[in-house]
């Protein structure tokens, strides 16, 4: 499978879902991203203190906190965001993960948890370099794919 057909097969199975799919997919996706070791591969000077406070309480709390509260941490965290455009791939991605659970909580716009799905891949091909043309080829990307499909279907 090519990546813009995996893309294609992931839209699908966000857009067929039901709201219960969604959610319990949305919740242990950005979980998983925020428990990884991507926040670990910032730099000291990536962040300042609060927005390192910040982080911490948002992946503290994911799965209880709603949408306000976490758009409170974002905002902490956007805030205290020093690096000028250079942050690390890692970072970037828990921190957009982050970004599209919240927004999907506060509109429920399923093209979040979509962009969420990508993040997660994201994750993934950056552990283990993908191929484009034959993306799902590696054990670690056609195990994630499985993943968000069981997750979106049941």
């Amino acid at each position: 499978m090519r990546y813009d057909e995996c893309d294609a097969a992931i839209r699908g199975l966000v857009d067929a879902a039901d709201e219960d799919a969604l959610h319990a997919f949305g919740l242990a996706t950005v979980t998983r991203l925020l428990a990884a070791d991507l926040i670990d591969e910032a730099g000291a000077d990536d962040l300042d203190e609060d927005a390192w406070a910040a982080l911490a309480a948002a992946r503290e709390r994911i799965a209880t906190a709603d949408a306000g509260e976490l758009r409170s941490h974002l905002d902490r965290i956007d805030e205290g965001i020093l690096a000028d455009g250079d942050m690390d791939p890692g970072p970037l991605i828990a921190l957009s993960a982050l970004e599209h659970w919240t927004t999907y909580l506060e509109g429920h716009r399923r093209g979040e948890l979509h962009e969420l799905a990508l993040r997660s891949v994201e994750e993934v091909d950056h552990r283990v370099s993908a191929a484009l043309d034959d993306f799902l080829a590696t054990p670690e990307m056609a195990a994630e794919y499985a993943r968000i499909r069981q997750s979106l279907t049941g």
